[in-house]
């Protein structure tokens, strides 16, 4: 049989590898990979996309093990029990948006206090936008784990996946939900390739020489735990490397995807996180057209992770979903979710890269079903062909039907006879459907409003890196650039007037009149007036067109009023000042946006509209610029009115609330410095430290998907 594998298009390189197993679900991978560091003796390489220094590999009572458990301990002890040992842990160095999700300060962890032979560095060698997602693992240059698991907080679980698994926790404690994943081990010529890749890698973002001596035949490092499904078979390695300095890209993962799918016979099986890559879109819609074509499952997460991945990661995926299914003109497509629980609703976190093809080809991996992991981001999966050997293809065979079998819920043997008894991989998994835990079909719809928001493809998920330039011409006409340009400066001008206020408060003698006193004494005439309610609004909007900071006047406003008083009419006057200061803006600005900035950014400034709510909180509770600037930029653009009141009100609650019960405390402790005054403020500032906790605490959970 002809191989699909060719070195220097669908693959770096195709190596024996004289060990081959599948680890399916983190806890069999974690727990292998502390076997095996246990067992190092010269070099140990990790590369990922996260790292977590206290990441527990082993969770079970029973792991009575000489060594710690969790990862950065354990690198300590081996490094202080083998001298000759070094350690090199490289991490992505990652974007802002993931920091919820990452351990803090990471190079304190796995650098500055762990042993001298473990070496650490955070890998920023790619194009602005990507990030580096290869998960690999090398051991004494003997044996390699590669595939789709990080070294991460919120990746263990077994292939149970038990919504009340109590050992699912995080370093912190906290639970999360159940998650699958897949990883390769394998051993021999095909590992130290790896370590070849690794060490050129570890060479780019580190000053650092990595040690290069080889494997030592005499020591194996073979964790004891793994049973091998394969021996004596070659691996084939694909990378996808985007261009960056004077490196060339490499599309060694999107090619052999092609490669496969065209040579795709009876089926193909996937299991992926996302799905949302236009060229392996049009490849499977191309075989799903044909009369004879294979049959396609696919297996992907109900829902991506948090807000942001469904707000587009999820709507590319619809999109595509729907390109494939109108193609489906024979019936041969299938889409599910994995379902836990019907009572509460559970699904499954499809976090795996895997595609099996006619049961002759299985594929384990980095890579997403998306553009950016095929010219983007770093990528590297690991390919097999069972070729002319019935104990390869039983393998494949057996690692398919294992994946399936944990998904519905029945035995390995209840998969083989449902296929042999349909003939059909589409027809055996609708024989073997239901019950509380099993695979669901997926219509993957979003929203009509929220698929009108989101951008094309090529500005979410990009295919390669995105200059500036093209970045702009993605939201641009370039006949509209140079209108835009002096529409924008009209709008700048308008900002900069305010902001020069602002600054007036903040950086020259003039904030010197403000304080809390002046403005407390200003509350007390107010409050001796008969129409004090309208006084007080009138005096925020005073203070809002001066660009007076508006926690001054919530602090003032509580002093002189009380707290719940206070905090009703700091509410009703920030709404008031809000929404004139808004009024101002769309009076002055509107016009000049619609006049002068172009038909695009006016669609664009619609899209935005939408989310008006969502937008004006965000900005209030997570301030970029003073309150009066916010106000006016909001009435500049083509945020509705109805939005912006709504989320004005609903975002400075929190903030009102927060001042006005740590001023009501501080002002009593200072008025009587009682024991339980003090010990009230103290009370009131854990209560707002415990909330603002709680939010970071939530802002977690949102991303834990990713």
């Amino acid at each position: 049989m002809n191989s699909l594998f060719q070195e220097g298009k669908n693959c770096w390189r195709i190596a024996h590898a004289e060990r081959v197993a599948f680890l399916i679900d983190g806890e069999p991978y974690f727990r292998a990979l502390h076997e095996a560091i246990c067992r190092a003796q010269r070099s140990v390489f990790l590369v990922g996309w996260d790292i977590h220094s206290k990441l527990r590999l082993l969770r079970d009572d029973d792991d009575a093990e000489e060594m710690p458990v969790t990862l950065a301990a354990l690198f300590d002890a081996v490094a202080a029990d083998r001298p000759d040992l070094h350690i090199y842990v490289s991490s992505w160095d990652f974007a802002m948006i993931y920091a919820m999700e990452r351990e803090f300060f990471p190079k304190y962890r796995l650098r500055w206090k762990s042993h001298e032979r473990v070496h650490f560095c955070l890998d920023g060698e790619h194009p602005v936008g990507a990030s580096q997602h290869q998960k690999v693992a090398v051991i004494d240059d003997q044996l390699a784990f590669c595939g789709g698991i990080d070294l991460s907080q919120w990746r263990w679980d077994t292939s149970k996946h038990r919504i009340d698994d109590e050992r699912r926790t995080d370093p912190s404690g906290s639970s999360y939900p159940p998650f699958h994943d897949v990883q390769l081990a394998l051993s021999g010529e095909a590992a130290a390739a790896l370590g070849q890749m690794v060490r050129e890698r570890w060479r780019l973002v580190s000053d650092v020489e990595p040690r290069d001596d080889g494997a030592d035949p005499k020591q194996d490092v073979w964790p004891p735990s793994v049973t091998p499904a394969l021996e004596h078979v070659d691996v084939a390695i694909a990378r996808t490397l985007p261009a960056h300095g004077d490196r060339e890209e490499v599309r060694e993962v999107e090619n052999l995807y092609l490669d496969s799918i065209e040579a795709a016979e009876r089926f193909i099986y996937i299991e992926n996180q996302y799905l949302s890559c236009n060229r392996v879109g049009d490849a499977l819609a191309e075989r799903l057209s044909e009369e004879d074509g294979p049959e396609i499952v696919i297996v992907a997460p109900e829902e991506t992770g948090g807000w942001l991945e469904q707000h587009t990661m999820d709507v590319l995926r619809a999109r595509l979903l729907r390109r494939l299914r109108a193609a489906d003109s024979h019936d041969r497509l299938r889409i599910y979710d994995a379902r836990l629980a019907e009572e509460p609703h559970v699904s499954l976190m499809i976090h795996a890269k895997i595609m099996v093809v006619d049961d002759v080809l299985a594929r384990v991996g980095s890579s997403n079903l998306s553009n950016r992991s095929m010219g983007l981001d770093s990528e590297c999966d690991l390919a097999i062909e069972a070729g002319s050997s019935e104990d390869h293809r039983a393998a494949i065979t057996e690692f398919r039907r294992r994946l399936l079998a944990e998904h519905l819920d029945v035995d390995i043997a209840a998969v083989a006879e449902a296929e042999g008894e349909h003939g059909s991989l589409l027809s055996a998994i609708e024989s073997l459907r239901g019950g509380a835990r099993t695979l669901e079909p997926l219509s993957g719809e979003v929203a009509e409003e929220v698929d009108r928001l989101v951008p094309d493809s090529a500005v979410l998920d990009p295919e390669k890196p995105v200059d500036a330039d093209e970045l702009l011409g993605a939201f641009v006409d370039s006949d509209d650039r140079q209108t835009e340009r002096s529409g924008a400066l009209r709008v700048l001008s308008l900002a900069v007037a305010v902001l020069g206020l602002a600054a007036l408060w903040r950086w020259t003698p003039l904030g010197d009149w403000l304080s809390i006193d002046r403005l407390a004494s200003v509350g007390e005439w107010i409050e001796g007036r008969p129409l004090t309610p309208l006084y007080l609004l009138l005096a925020y909007v005073v203070a809002a067109l001066a660009v007076v900071p508006i926690t001054l006047l919530f602090v003032s406003t509580v002093v002189v009023f009380g707290p719940w008083v206070g905090m009703a009419y700091a509410v009703l006057g920030a709404e008031v000042a809000a929404l004139a200061t808004f009024a101002i803006g769309r009076a002055l600005g509107r016009d000049t946006v619609r006049r002068f900035a172009g038909s695009r950014v006016n669609r664009i400034s619609r899209k935005l509209s939408e989310r008006g709510v969502v937008t004006t909180i965000t900005l209030r509770i997570v301030p970029v610029a003073p309150f009066t600037v916010i106000n006016v930029i909001a009435g500049v653009s083509d945020v509705r009115l109805r939005d912006f009141a709504v989320g004005n009100a609903l975002g400075v609650l929190p903030g009102v609330i927060g001042v006005a019960f740590l001023t009501d405390r501080i002002v009593a402790s200072l008025r009587d410095p009682s024991l339980a005054t003090v010990a009230a403020l103290v009370g009131v500032v854990v209560l707002v430290g415990g909330a603002l906790f709680a939010l970071r605490r939530w802002l977690q959970g949102d991303a834990k998907g990713q």
